[in-house]
């Protein structure tokens, strides 16, 4: 794709700015990916229990995803530097704050100012991809999305290190200082796509032919079941990325060396290096599969492997090997409702306030996460295995739902588009 007619600056490359996006993306991946490794440490220096521990992980999520709508609209309607600008300067000060807690209020603090600054990143970037990309959104949000889904892989076995040698107060100082300014730097590289790259794309018989608002949007039975479906999958991940260690631990998998492509570290380590990997693999792939075959056909083939892989592991994840792969398979097809849902949405209602209906849609993450805590629980009060067959079930039912209710409702409503009563 060549850059936009007029502009002849290589920022207004469709390209650049997919690149700008992941980098911005990566950067703020460990505020929720790399939350895992911190969780133990801190019970061990304050002995607030895992519990209360993970209710800043669900603080987080809650207000990262419930906050995106006001933040994209902004976006929307000015562009996307300054809100990016906003987000590195809170991404920084709230792992500076989790470096200096010594309270649980200050590390909900912390969390709070986390969740707001990841919003403010992670609706901008995602938003600016679906309207640089209006014929590809499945492959674009894909990329987008791999950009958090595979960011912390590079810098789990640093922070693990530096958690371990230094203290986990200094991993927070450090990565969130290193993180911010290099958000900040990527914010400053950030263009707003201009309208008339989605005019070519309304042809498609699998578009919506108008734009719809949010306040449409919010009225139409789709947008609902959407919600529902990331809702029913999203539970499962967000428990499985906050409790992967706790569960390595409660296992005593976490120390176990596993050598693997030539590779030896502890089975925790190398699971969350290998997740991280799978996930931000996974993202583009199944968006670009969904540009394909479709979106709903996607949905059902991924959840399903999802609860096939949630299976493997509940069964034989005692074995170091087995959770270390079976995890990888199930966050490898896990991540992709974070570009096959924001693509359908844009799909759907269009391209003109993409951003900020694609906010509305990843809310479902906050009320997901609600979830975490709940399952920490469970897994305490009846094992792991509980929190497993809830979270297969969920899969399974999302996977069904997506074939045999929202693809029909979507064919219609996309029918209603073009020919409006």
């Amino acid at each position: 794709m060549e850059p936009v007619s007029g502009n002849k600056s290589l920022l207004y490359n469709p390209w650049i700015q997919l690149a700008v996006g992941v980098i911005a993306m990566a950067c703020v991946a460990n505020l929720q990916y790399g939350w895992t490794l911190f969780v133990g440490p801190i019970d061990a220096k304050y002995g607030w229990g895992r519990a209360d521990i993970q209710v800043a992980f669900t603080l987080f999520v809650l207000i990262e995803t419930w906050l995106i709508p006001v933040e994209t609209y902004f976006v929307d309607k000015y562009g996307p530097r300054w809100v990016v600008v906003g987000g590195a300067v809170l991404i920084s000060s709230a792992w500076i704050l989790n470096s200096m807690a010594n309270s649980l209020p200050l590390l909900y603090i912390g969390a709070a100012l986390g969740g707001i600054g990841t919003g403010c990143v992670y609706g901008t970037c995602v938003g600016n991809a679906l309207k640089w990309f209006p014929g590809r959104r499945g492959l674009a949000a894909g990329i987008t999305a791999a950009g958090f889904g595979a960011g912390a892989a590079v810098t789990v076995v640093p922070i693990s290190n530096m958690i371990r040698t230094q203290g986990y107060e200094q991993a927070f100082l450090f990565f969130g200082i290193l993180q911010g300014v290099i958000v900040l730097s990527m914010a400053m590289l950030l263009r707003k796509a201009p309208p008339q790259l989605s005019a070519g794309a309304k042809v498609k018989a699998s578009l919506s032919a108008r734009d719809y608002t949010p306040s449409e949007v919010l009225r139409n039975p789709v947008f609902w079941v959407l919600y529902l479906l990331f809702v029913l999958v999203a539970t499962g991940g967000l428990t499985f990325a906050a409790s992967i260690a706790p569960y390595a631990r409660d296992m005593k998998l976490d120390a176990i060396p596993v050598e693997l492509l030539g590779f030896v570290l502890p089975a925790l380590t190398m699971a969350i290096s290998f997740d991280r990997v799978f996930d931000g693999v996974g993202r583009p792939f199944f968006g670009w599969v969904s540009d394909r075959i479709g979106r709903e056909n996607t949905m059902f083939i991924a959840f399903g492997l999802g609860a096939a892989a949630l299976f493997l592991w509940s069964t034989y994840g005692s074995n170091p090997l087995v959770f270390v792969l079976a995890s990888a398979m199930y966050f490898g097809v896990y991540g992709e409702i974070f570009s096959l849902f924001p693509a359908t949405q844009g799909d759907t209602f269009g391209s003109k306030f993409a951003a900020t209906n694609a906010g509305m849609l990843y809310t479902a993450k906050g009320t997901a996460a609600l979830g975490v805590p709940f399952a920490s629980a469970l897994a305490q009060s009846q094992g792991w295995g509980a929190v497993f067959t809830l979270a297969i079930g969920f899969n399974i039912t999302a996977a069904l739902l997506a074939m045999f209710v929202l693809k029909p409702m979507r064919t219609r409503h996309l029918a209603a588009s073009r020919n409006p009563v």
